[in-house]
């Protein structure tokens, strides 16, 4: 915040001294607004680099956090030998193992049924008395249509109205004496029949001339005969998802197998690598003799301890530490992965890595609570600090903004204070120069010429 400059416009000739008297009073007066603007740049700096190590850390603790999700779900995927005949889905299952789907005899598909043909859909009776019953899947509903709902139009309205789970539809060929019928067909697949009778309690007579009561999906997995309803299977194996897509032939086996992935597991240790390194650069720049705003700050003291303890952790595994899967600490403070060393390790290896990795709670993966400690936006400590700096930039600004309509006012005051005094020091210039003007003639009267 800052002042408009008065420019002193006098008329003595001490106008220009004058101008100095206000510049320098001004200058002195607001010394103190520059000491607390500097202060507010400094906060604002500090603000700004105390958010930089946030970010870093929460990419830290994005890092860690993945790691101890992958070592709870031991980076288990899955794949398929066919997609053709069986696609994978979703894998949550947490130990490696393969399922044999064999004798795929029917992929599960919606029963439908069409009516016989009407000459019209919006007039002539579709029921002879009345009442239709509508049987799908078991389930009975009897369906009265009125004298003015008693069309083909209405009777599909009526079953539509139901929600039995099933959607009727009218059908026109176009052409022909009857060329409209009723299709009604199941909402989900599987086998469940359709069957549709005028009058049900007398002729019972069947409305329907044509019915597919669906299928259910058939095959076997390692041997296990399996109906299911649906081709999406997400109910037979724990942790795993597929869709029956095709059928097989007699001899053929699709083959699903779930194992550990080593690249999966690689690449998050890679990112954890990067956001270790960038956390650790972070910190320092705040350290040593070319230290940052932040030196001496206890969000470096946390942080840096955070970075010592997670290069530091120990397991209680068989796997002990992060040297075991390929990550060192150099002298430096930086990480690195080797990733032959990581290539290296054996099946039995790589579960014991994912025990030491634990899970989003306990082991490695258990010091996202000490990460999140600092980084967390809302009650972490960084964002408690920047809070701090933000109440201490609104102190400043309000005083400055006090100092500065006193300094103001100040400048104004003595302003008009000098403008008095040389209007004052103009006045007397005017009436010396009057007098030297009289005392000069009358010289001029007396001995014929103004000087002495």
């Amino acid at each position: 915040m800052s002042i408009e400059p008065i420019r002193f416009s006098g008329i003595s000739s001490y106008s220009a001294d004058f101008q100095k008297i206000l510049d320098r009073t001004v200058a002195i007066a607001a010394q103190p607004i520059n000491a607390l603007q500097n202060d507010q740049t400094r906060i604002l700096s500090q603000r700004s680099t105390a958010q930089a190590i946030q970010r870093s850390v929460d990419g830290l603790n994005t890092a860690v956090t993945a790691l101890g999700d992958i070592g709870q779900t031991r980076a288990v995927s899955g794949t398929t030998s066919n997609s053709a005949k069986v696609s994978i889905g979703a894998v949550t299952a947490r130990s490696p193992a393969t399922y044999n789907i064999t004798e795929i005899t029917a992929l599960a598909r919606s029963a439908s049924a069409t009516s016989a043909g009407f000459a019209e859909s919006s007039s002539g009776a579709a029921s002879t008395t009345g009442t239709v019953r509508l049987t799908f899947n078991g389930v009975t509903n009897d369906i009265a249509l009125t004298t003015e709902e008693n069309t083909l139009t209405g009777l599909r309205d009526k079953i539509n109205d139901l929600g039995a789970g099933v959607t009727a539809t009218i059908l026109t060929t176009g052409s022909g004496a009857t060329p409209y019928y009723l299709s009604i067909t199941s909402n989900t697949a599987g086998e469940k029949p359709i069957t549709l009778a005028d009058d049900p309690t007398g002729a019972n007579t069947n409305l329907l001339a044509a019915t597919d009561n669906g299928s259910n999906a058939h095959f076997k997995i390692n041997g296990v005969a399996v109906s299911k309803a649906s081709n999406l299977i997400n109910d037979v194996v724990s942790g795993l998802t597929f869709t029956i897509t095709g059928t097989t032939a007699v001899a053929e086996t699709v083959s699903l197998t779930l194992s550990s992935s080593r690249s999966g597991l690689a690449s998050k240790l890679e990112s954890f690598v990067a956001a270790y390194n960038d956390t650790r650069a972070a910190a320092d720049s705040q350290i040593g003799e070319a230290a940052g705003l932040l030196t001496g700050s206890f969000i470096v003291r946390e942080t840096t301890n955070l970075l010592r303890q997670i290069s530091g952790f120990e397991g209680t595994g068989a796997t002990k530490s992060l040297a075991a899967l390929g990550v060192s600490f150099g002298s430096d403070g930086k990480a690195s992965l080797n990733r032959d060393a990581f290539d290296a390790l054996s099946d039995t290896n790589l579960q014991d890595a994912f025990v030491f990795l634990g899970t989003p709670t306990t082991g490695f993966g258990a010091l996202k609570t000490k990460v999140q400690q600092i980084s967390d936006p809302i009650t972490g400590l960084i964002a408690a600090e920047t809070t701090r700096y933000d109440e201490t930039d609104k102190r400043l600004a309000a005083r400055v903004e006090a100092l500065t309509t006193r300094l103001a006012f100040l400048q104004k005051s003595t302003s008009e204070r000098l403008q008095a005094v040389d209007a004052i020091l103009g006045s007397l210039a005017g009436q010396q120069n009057i007098i030297e003007a009289s005392f000069k003639s009358v010289l001029l009267g007396i001995y014929g010429k103004s000087t002495g």
